[in-house]
C-alpha cells in the first residue's frame, strides 16, 4: 500500500471484522497477575468494537469521512529548526499504550517526510515508562530543547497532573492521546489539549449503556485505588443512580491478587451486573474468581482494562466482558497503512496519535515555527481526523466526546 494516501481514502466505521490488537490500559502499575487463567478456548477471543455513541449515549451512525486530514499536506512545506515530542511509557508493563500512540505518529510523520523533502520533522521520544514521578525528571528535558514547540503526551493522567505545570509555564503545547482524568482541564492550564473524551462522558455512556442495553437494575461498582480508577467509579455511581448498590460497592488495591472476600461480596448480593474501576492487571484475576466463585452477572470495564492482556490474562473467563473507551478503532485503510509500516495491528489510541500528530504538521507546513504559534494554531483549530472531528473548548476538552463499546467474544 502506497504510504501517501490520498485525502479522504480512509473510512470511519466500526467493521464488524476489525480486531482491536494493541489495546492497552494508562495503569502505573506493572507486574503480571497472579491467580489468571489462560486456557485454549481464550486463544479464539479477542476485544472486538460494537457500537460508538456521543456523550449521551446516543449511537454515531457510521460515515464515510472524505475530508480527513492528511499528514502530507500539499507537499510543497518548508521549514527547518522545528522538532516534536513525545512522552509516554515506551519501556515497562504499560509500554504497549505509549507504543501505540508513538507508533501511530511515526505513521503520520513517514507519510509528511516523504511528502515533504523540503521539511523534515522529527520527533523526539521521552519514556515516563508512565510513572509521574519520572515523568517529572524528564520534562525539564523536553521543555528545555527550544527546538521542541509541540508535545504528544504524557500518554497517562498521573504524569500529566504531574508535569502539566512545566509544560503550562514554558509555552510548549502539550496534546494527550489518552489522559483522561477530568481534573486535567480544571488546572487553569492554557498549552493542553485531550484529544478524547474525559472520564465523566465515558461514565456516563457506560452507566447507560448498563442500565439500558443491558437493563441492569442492582449494579456492583467495583473500584482501584488509584486516581483513575476512584474518579472514573464516582462518575459511574452517579450516573447509575439508584441501580448502583452501595451494599456490593468495593474497592480493591493495586497489585492485589486475592479477591475472595468482593466475590462472596458480589455474589451474596446477586447483582444484574459488575462493573469494575481500574486496569487489567488486576480485572483479569478478578474477572477470573468471579467466574470461578460461581458469580454469572455480565462484567464491564473501562479503557484500563481494554488489552489484549486482559483476555489473555483471564482466559475463557473475558468472554462477553463488556468494555468502553473514549479512543476511535482504526479505519481499515489506517489499520492496513498501519500494520504495514509498523508492523503490527493499530492499538487503543493509535488513531488519537495519528490524529494529534497530523494536526501539529499541519501547522508546521501552514509555517508555525515557534511554540507560540502552535499554540495559537491547536487553539483555532476545526478540523477531520480519521476517527473524529477535532476542535477544543477553552479548557482544552473535545467539542464532541465520542466513546467506544467493546466486547470480547
Amino acid at each position: 500500500m502506497h504510504r501517501r494516501a490520498a485525502k479522504g481514502a480512509l473510512i470511519v466505521g466500526v467493521a464488524a471484522t476489525l480486531v482491536v490488537a494493541g489495546c492497552s490500559s494508562k495503569s502505573t502499575d506493572g507486574g503480571s497477575s497472579g491467580g489468571t487463567s489462560s486456557d485454549s478456548s481464550s486463544s479464539a477471543l479477542s476485544i472486538q468494537p460494537q457500537v460508538l455513541l456521543d456523550a449521551q449515549g446516543s449511537e454515531v451512525p457510521t460515515a464515510d469521512v472524505t475530508d480527513a486530514v492528511n499528514p502530507a499536506g500539499s507537499g510543497n512545506a518548508t521549514c527547518s529548526g522545528v522538532t516534536l515530542a513525545m512522552a509516554g511509557a515506551l519501556t515497562g508493563p504499560n509500554a504497549a499504550l505509549g507504543q501505540n500512540i508513538l507508533y501511530g505518529a511515526k505513521l503520520a510523520l513517514d507519510k509528511h517526510n516523504q511528502a515533504n523533502p523540503n521539511c523534515q520533522v522529527e520527533m523526539r521520544q521521552f519514556d515516563t515508562e508512565g510513572d509521574p514521578q519520572k515523568a517529572t525528571q524528564v520534562a525539564p528535558n523536553i521543555v528545555g530543547d527550544q527546538s521542541v514547540i509541540g508535545l504528544l503526551g504524557p500518554a497517562f493522567s498521573g504524569e500529566t497532573k504531574a508535569t502539566g505545570s512545566i509544560f503550562n509555564q514554558a509555552g510548549l503545547p502539550f496534546l494527550t492521546a489518552s489522559a483522561t482524568n477530568p481534573t486535567l482541564t480544571e488546572n487553569g492550564w492554557t498549552t493542553f489539549f485531550r484529544g478524547l473524551g474525559n472520564d465523566n462522558s465515558q461514565g456516563s455512556v457506560a452507566a447507560k449503556y448498563l442500565t439500558g442495553t443491558l437493563d441492569a437494575k442492582k449494579v456492583c461498582v467495583v473500584q482501584d485505588d488509584t486516581d483513575y480508577g476512584v474518579g472514573l467509579a464516582k462518575v459511574v455511581t452517579a450516573e447509575l443512580g439508584a441501580a448502583a448498590d452501595p451494599g456490593c460497592a468495593a474497592s480493591v488495591k493495586s497489585g492485589q491478587k486475592d479477591f475472595s472476600a468482593t466475590v462472596s461480596q458480589i455474589k451474596a448480593a446477586a447483582p444484574d451486573a459488575i462493573w469494575y474501576s481500574g486496569y487489567y492487571a488486576e480485572a483479569a484475576p478478578f474477572v477470573t474468581q468471579l467466574r470461578e466463585g460461581g458469580v454469572t452477572a455480565p462484567f464491564s470495564s473501562g479503557d484500563g482494562s481494554n488489552d489484549p492482556e486482559f483476555v489473555k490474562q483471564a482466559g475463557s473467563a473475558a468472554q462477553d466482558a463488556v468494555l468502553t473507551c473514549p479512543c476511535i478503532p482504526a479505519p481499515p485503510a489506517l489499520a492496513a497503512e498501519y500494520q504495514e509500516f509498523n508492523g503490527q495491528a493499530p492499538g487503543v489510541y493509535s488513531v488519537e496519535g495519528y490524529d494529534l500528530t497530523t494536526i501539529m504538521l499541519t501547522a508546521i507546513d501552514s509555517g508555525v515555527k515557534d511554540r507560540a504559534g502552535l499554540l495559537e494554531f491547536v487553539k483555532a483549530y476545526d478540523g477531520q481526523g480519521v476517527g473524529k472531528r477535532y476542535q477544543w473548548n477553552p479548557q482544552g476538552e473535545l467539542s464532541n466526546a465520542l466513546i467506544q463499546i467493546y466486547k470480547v467474544n
